[in-house]
């Protein structure tokens, strides 16, 4: 899919553009054609530009371009940057164009400079292909240092951790590819998003820069004559793109580690899972979160690799929807003694079952939580990880967490926690950035210092300020912490204190919030704005103490929308 640039290519109108062909690589992309399995492996050519004065003789042998283009409509990104279909992104010089549209506005609002950018994927279908032409559009632009993760997958958690963490913080941002929980392969999405400098997704000021510049761009830089960059290298190897821009290899796991061990107390978690009565099951569903929850649960902890369910990346997530809800880990549900609708199934012995299961979703920052016969909301989740701040070293040597907030869709389980608590509390429109500006108060903003800080979302997300995303993996280990906490006193080889008591015992104390949550997947978008119009005049626009309530005995009190 991936034409290096300067090289002679094959393409016929008739051609899908994930086949178009380059002359060198001709026998490999024929082998493609034959092989979906095959064309998911990521390729790297020569790679003689890391090696000692290769890299000189490269970097002689480059050539800075700049090529003319024109705007391409469509480029204005959502809350999560920008998606859409792979194809679209294989196009032209679709994402050229919005590379350099990108950076011009990163310059922009880093006073006319870049020097270090991470550039990192989820491992979706076109991953490895998109990240050799980033990385010379950014060479182009004459940024000096590019961190690209080895095999070029990272979680979006751990690009979060590396922005904030790596060499002080020194890098300015990261280009992060990755559709988060959409489906990846032909015909599937790709999606492209920026973090700014604190880890935080770019915020509303950025993006719409970002989309009014790639409607006036004219040209975009790039730079021709360099062999591609060895994804599979070990950390440490270096590719000098231009005399003055050079790709570093990276560990990807590094500084997510220490961030999680700023947050848990490993030790102690170590020796909380040898015990013979816990046992825990993660589903990674083929997304770029397994790898790091292989090296935190099973290389850090100790847990058996039997713990671990669909832990390697694949592009095309192994033909699932990457997505940690009951629907798409219908796997985990069942293994977790669950019906499809998140009910227990009474049919099944729940002593045979894990104690804890959880799911990543594609870019690795969802999480689903489950016990043994026990689904836990994810607006549920995230009130009982406040009300037990204790268990957790992160909030507990702060004496807790000194804000709290949901996005406006979750339900209201997190209000009154937070206010038998004392705790500061914030209802945000849905977006990760809103959460991030209030995580960063203090150190973008010079007000009030809300950390350390819980947040999360209706849409499976949970975090906190060691980083400024959403972490499916924090999640997790908060739930293993609240229940090492719970059964301290509890002997060995007697019966766990279980996610079902704790949930249980937090509604006798707080009352259940029940919580629904409709996805309404490819639809028309003129009926779906209708159908939004009619919602805003009658419920959001009208009065509600107008309805009347039905059969169910539920009335309609309030209707809300963040404009």
């Amino acid at each position: 899919a991936f034409v290096p640039r300067g090289r002679s290519r094959i393409q016929t109108s008739k051609q899908p553009s994930h086949m178009r062909l380059s002359l060198p690589f001709l026998g490999l992309a024929l082998l493609a054609a034959t092989s979906m399995a095959e064309a998911f492996v990521p390729r790297g050519s020569s790679t003689a530009a890391s090696r000692g004065g290769g890299a000189l003789d490269a970097a002689a042998a480059a050539t800075v371009t700049e090529v003319p283009t024109s705007p391409i409509a469509g480029m204005r990104p959502g809350t999560s940057g920008l998606r859409k279909k792979v194809e679209v992104w294989q196009e032209g010089e679709y994402i050229e164009n919005f590379i350099q549209s990108l950076v011009d506005t990163a310059k922009a609002s880093e006073g006319g400079q870049l020097d270090t950018i991470i550039v990192a994927g989820d491992g979706r279908y076109f991953n490895s292909e998109a990240m050799q032409i980033i990385c010379r559009v950014l060479a182009g632009n004459g940024v000096s240092n590019i961190w690209v993760p080895q095999s070029g997958i990272m979680s979006t958690p751990a690009v979060s951790a590396a922005i904030r963490r790596r060499e002080g913080g020194a890098a300015q941002g990261a280009i992060v590819l990755t559709a988060s929980h959409n489906p990846g392969g032909p015909g599937e999405d790709f999606g492209i998003k920026y973090n700014e400098a604190f880890g935080q997704p770019a915020g509303e000021d950025f993006t719409e820069a970002l989309y009014e510049r790639s409607l006036e761009i004219s040209s975009f830089k790039t730079v021709e004559g360099t062999e591609d960059i060895d994804l599979s290298a070990p950390a440490g190897t270096t590719f000098q793109l231009t005399d003055t821009s050079t790709v570093t290899i990276i560990d990807p796991y590094d500084c997510y580690l220490d961030a999680l061990k700023s947050c848990f107390d490993f030790d102690k978690l170590r020796q909380f899972v040898k015990r013979e009565e816990f046992s825990l099951l993660f589903d990674g569903m083929h997304g770029a979160g397994g790898p790091f929850a292989r090296r935190v649960l099973a290389k850090e902890l100790g847990m058996p690799e039997s713990s671990l369910l669909r832990c390697d990346p694949r592009p095309d997530f192994g033909g699932c929807h990457p997505d940690p809800n009951l629907i798409y880990a219908a796997a985990l549900v069942k293994k977790m003694g669950l019906k499809p609708d998140g009910s227990a199934d009474e049919s099944v012995d729940v002593s045979s079952l894990p104690t804890l299961g959880a799911a990543n979703d594609g870019d690795g920052d969802r999480n689903l939580i489950a016990g043994a016969g026990c689904f836990v909301t994810p607006s549920d989740s995230l009130a009982l990880i406040c009300d037990n701040w204790d268990a957790i070293p992160h909030f507990a040597k702060a004496g807790g967490p000194k804000g709290v907030a949901r996005s406006m869709p979750s339900s209201a389980a997190l209000d009154v926690v937070a206010e038998a608590r004392g705790i500061p509390f914030f209802n945000t429109p849905t977006g990760w950035k809103f959460f991030g500006n209030l995580m960063s108060s203090k150190e973008m903003f010079d007000k009030q210092d809300y950390t350390p800080f819980l947040c999360g979302e209706e849409s499976f997300g949970t975090g906190s300020d060691h980083i400024r995303e959403k972490d499916g993996l924090w999640a997790v280990l908060s739930w293993m912490s609240i229940l090492m906490k719970a059964n301290e006193n509890t002997p060995e080889g007697k019966p766990l204190v279980s996610v079902k008591d704790i949930v249980r015992k937090h509604w006798g104390t707080y009352g259940r919030h029940f919580y629904c949550r409709y996805d309404y997947e490819a639809v028309d978008s003129d009926a779906a704005n209708q159908m939004m119009d009619l919602i805003r005049d009658n419920f959001v626009d009208g009065d509600c103490s107008t309805i009347s309530g039905d059969e169910s005995g539920i009335k309609l009190i309030g209707a809300e929308e963040f404009g």
